[in-house]
């Protein structure tokens, strides 16, 4: 008898969760009826994101990736500036949906919420001065005592840069819209940033910057979208990605900032 009850108050207790559950609208749900899909960008990584500050408008490869999220979802896009030290911060304080903008996947950003499939392969790779680029194919010629390595606080650059480089100099630049002038006028000898990044600067910097093995970078790392943590909305995303590559849309655009 005592485990026919035992049983009743386990299947009640089920059934009681379940109902509850199928009653929170998820983050899917709230999005659509607010009509609104709030998305966090640091505005400073081209060409994924650039926040101009006189217009307040935001250009990049994924500026328009959001908006053909939100097409898909029949919603507006809000843009939410933040800062890559603020990003965990406000991703905890729910200041927006997902976060787009060349996010790479991290161990840190995943015990918060959940990536989408990963749009694009990734890697750190050296940025210096097209005459010194020989000069820096490998960690061990950077890390010599008297080489300045440059670099933007509190993303993946930095932490790449720490834990790699014992003897160089590294400079924390705040301003990550203007970092590559710093190397292209002498004042830093290279940067460690994104293998997309240093192609970007260097078709921006031409006979002036050069990438550094680029297709051969130091370490692996994709870059995704970062969402709060809600699996209808990631279902969704992951399948608007499949289709978008599946129907030459993502290619269109990826072909506008990066060929």
């Amino acid at each position: 008898m005592f485990r026919v009850l035992a049983g009743l108050a386990l299947a009640l207790l089920v059934s009681s969760a379940q109902a509850q559950q199928s009653q929170t609208p998820s983050r899917l749900d709230e999005i659509v009826k607010r009509g609104t899909l709030r998305v966090g960008m640091t505005g400073d990584y081209l060409p994924f994101t650039y926040l101009d500050k006189e217009t307040k408008t935001f250009r990049g490869f994924d500026v328009d990736m959001a908006q053909a999220l939100g097409k898909a979802l029949g919603v507006t896009v809000e843009f939410v500036p933040t800062s890559w030290p603020q990003m965990m911060k406000d991703f905890d304080a729910d200041d927006f949906d997902i976060a787009m903008g060349g996010v790479s996947i991290t161990f840190d950003r995943q015990k918060k919420g959940l990536f989408s499939t990963p749009i694009m392969r990734e890697g750190k790779t050296p940025i210096a001065r097209c005459a010194d680029k020989d000069k820096y194919d490998t960690l061990a010629e950077i890390d010599k005592a008297g080489t300045r390595v440059i670099v933007n606080p509190g993303g993946t650059n930095e932490r790449f840069a720490r834990a790699n480089v014992k003897s160089a100099d590294i400079r924390v630049f705040a301003d990550n819209t203007k970092i590559f002038d710093e190397i292209a006028k002498g004042d830093a000898d290279l940067m460690m940033t994104d293998a997309s990044e240093t192609r970007y600067q260097q078709k921006l910097h031409p006979g002036v910057l050069c990438a550094v093995h680029p297709d051969k970078p130091f370490d692996f790392s994709e870059k995704a979208y970062w969402l709060q943590r809600d699996v209808a909305l990631k279902a969704f995303v992951d399948q608007w990605l499949h289709i978008a590559k599946e129907d030459g849309s993502y290619k269109k655009i990826y072909a506008a900032w990066f060929e």
